[in-house]
């Protein structure tokens, strides 16, 4: 018989390891020595000692998990239960239950932090929810769609609650996203329909002026055309498309007449011509308002300069072009300042914007062109009206580059 502290082998060859509760059997030796027996079972106590040690480490320096620690526990403790090696199997035991009041400490720190994260989570995702329905009920069309577009990153980011609270606050949150939109394209669809029902008014305004445009009843003519130009300011803007050329044959209507009408008065031209004077002093005022940074100021302040242009008169013909583009030129820069929200809320902008700019470019570089062979042709009068209508364009052009870089080129 062969013993150690920790076991012995009798006899007939079988294996006993010593525990606090007695001597326990570790199995049958019949392949060689009983010191070799001790030694074979020594051999799976160490491997023990070495693979509880490993799991200590992992405990204490790694990230593993709760289940996944206790599982490997529970492996090392069934090896230690079945006594199959020779060695302090008491002290083995000891140190798995040490190793597992320290993964059930670990167990309870993470399910603290986890519940003041799921904490915070909600506390974050509430006040998402609470500043979509407040962004829900906004105006202001493309500031607040970008800030929900942010809040819906920000909400990605966060950790998912329990099912019932998650869903109950995303259902509110999509909820405010989805009444944003619909007010929003409601919105739009509304500005579409009012640009519709104006230009069908402008329509008949046109064939109106155009009716009139030969008329000799000079009074009441001039009367009637006053009132249609109100008409027209009432009407409120038709699509791009449509504005300019409507407003190229409500306007040339109106010079036809005019026109004819002031051949006939020709004695009035002192009269036109202080008004010119007066008019020239609106126009620098108007063009103060220039660029349009002040939306809201700029509006009530060009329509009050207006009612006094419209309260002054005609204005010799010749130099009617010049002056009366330098305000249109105004009229135009406000009314596309009016429409930059729009345009930078609506998809298509982006494209109309650049092809604006184009065609604007196109009919700058054409009249440049036309002056060189006015001026070269020694026609300085063709040149200086089209330097008129040139200083027009370009500032059509100026605003519209303007409006184009707005979405970053």
């Amino acid at each position: 018989m062969s013993s150690d502290p920790w076991g012995r082998v009798d006899d007939a060859g079988t294996v006993y390891v010593r525990t606090a509760d007695g001597e326990k059997v570790v199995g049958s030796w019949q392949a060689g020595s009983p010191d070799e027996a001790l030694a074979y079972f020594k051999r799976k106590y160490d491997g023990l000692v070495v693979e509880i040690g490993l799991l200590e480490r992992r405990v204490k320096t790694t990230d593993l998990s709760a289940k996944d620690a206790a599982t490997a526990i529970g492996h090392l403790r069934e090896q230690v239960d079945a006594h199959h090696a020779v060695g302090d199997l008491d002290a083995l035991r000891a140190r798995l239950d040490k190793l597992d009041e320290a993964v059930e400490e670990r167990r309870e720190e993470r399910k603290a932090r986890k519940a003041q994260q799921s904490e915070e989570a909600r506390g974050a995702k509430e006040q998402l929810v609470a500043e979509a329905e407040e962004l829900a009920r906004s105006d202001q069309w493309r500031a607040a769609g970008e800030r929900l577009r942010a809040l819906v990153d920000t909400w990605k980011g966060l950790p998912r609650l329990d099912r019932k609270t998650d869903d109950e606050l995303w259902h509110r949150f999509s909820h405010a996203r989805s009444a944003f939109s619909k007010r929003r394209k409601a919105h739009f669809a509304q500005l579409d329909a009012q640009r519709e029902e104006a230009r069908q008014r402008k329509e008949k305004l046109v064939a109106e002026a155009e009716s009139l445009s030969r008329s000799q009843d000079w009074g009441p003519t001039a009367a009637k055309y006053r009132e249609l130009m109100q008409e027209w300011k009432s009407a409120g803007r038709a699509q791009r498309e449509h504005e300019d050329d409507l407003w190229s044959r409500f306007r040339g209507a109106q010079d036809v007449f005019f026109q004819a009408r002031g051949e006939v008065f020709a004695e009035r031209d002192s009269e036109q011509r202080e008004n010119l004077t007066r008019k020239e002093e609106l126009a620098a005022e108007a063009e103060k308002l220039l660029p349009v940074t002040d939306l809201k100021a700029a509006r009530p302040a060009f329509r009050a300069i207006n009612e006094r242009w419209d309260a002054i008169g005609h204005v010799p013909r010749e130099a009617r072009p010049r002056i009366e583009g330098r305000m249109h030129a105004v009229e135009r820069a406000i009314q596309e300042a009016e429409e930059a929200e729009w345009r930078r809320t609506n998809p298509e902008a982006r494209a109309r914007a650049a092809g604006l700019t184009g065609q604007l470019q196109d009919a700058v570089d054409k009249l440049r062109a036309q002056i060189d062979r006015a001026r070269a042709a020694g026609n300085n009068a063709k040149a200086d009206k089209l330097e008129q209508e040139l200083a027009g364009r370009q500032m059509l052009l100026d605003q519209a580059q303007k409006g184009l870089q707005e979405f970053g080129g």
